[in-house]
């Protein structure tokens, strides 16, 4: 690989490598040693602790960005106009899936939302490992969301199936393989934020893309899902 090449791949790899790097030492070294406490009292609502992640990956990527701009400084032709659309772009995935995921937990607090869950449950008693895989994949194809899928499944579910598995004998960390395997398939059905924004980027529609998207965002990961539910239900944890 020629210099030049290399230089250009070291340049755009330390913004990523800055961003994972910076948000692992605030999480786990800067933010476990400050007291918020005073935070608590002024603001009874928030939860410091459950809000640290977030802090930590805005500042990450805000440093991330800084050093960008001035380590490339000479080489902007319009700066303003690059960072305006890196903004207006970034709002787009930021408020497409945060109106999913706001969907999936009207949907969740529904009384017909009830009704899904009895019926999720009911499904395989004796295999609790059938049941969750379910109830993530029609949760995360309903919020169009995998994360939003599997926080109202665990949620609203998880202590359940918590004592499901105890009572079945399942490992519970084999219970939580199946959980993320499940989020990861019916996320991404058309109506997810995810695939919206992705064709909106690309300039591409439903028509000419989708198919392609299905069978590698749905289709296989719900192979892989069966088979480890399969292997699971046989052997148990793997």
């Amino acid at each position: 690989m020629a210099p030049t090449a290399q230089m250009g791949m070291i340049t755009a790899l330390i913004p990523l490598v800055m961003v994972i790097g910076l948000n692992a030492l605030l999480t786990y070294l800067v933010f476990p040693r400050i007291d918020f406490s005073y935070l608590s009292e002024a603001f009874p609502e928030l939860d410091p602790a459950g809000a640290t992640g977030m802090w930590s990956i805005l500042i990450a990527l805000a440093l991330a960005s800084t050093w960008l701009v001035i380590s490339r400084w000479k080489q902007w032709a319009d700066l303003k106009t690059t960072v305006n659309n890196g903004c207006f772009g970034a709002m787009l995935p930021v408020f497409n899936t945060a109106s999913e995921v706001g969907y999936g937990a009207v949907i969740a607090s529904l009384v017909g939302f009830a009704m899904v869950k009895e019926a999720v449950l009911g499904l395989y008693p004796a295999n609790p490992l059938i049941s969750e895989a379910v109830a993530v994949n029609v949760l995360a194809g309903i919020t169009g969301s995998s994360s939003g899928g599997m926080s109202i499944a665990l949620s609203t579910l998880g202590e359940t199936y918590r004592e499901m598995a105890i009572n079945a004998g399942i490992d519970l960390e084999l219970m939580h393989r199946v959980a993320a395997l499940a989020a990861g398939s019916m996320d991404t059905l058309p109506h997810s934020g995810a695939v919206i924004t992705l064709l909106a980027i690309c300039k591409l529609t439903h028509r000419q893309s989708y198919g392609q998207m299905f069978m590698m965002t749905v289709a296989f990961p719900m192979l892989a899902l069966i088979s480890v539910v399969t292997l699971g239900s046989l052997v148990g944890s793997f």
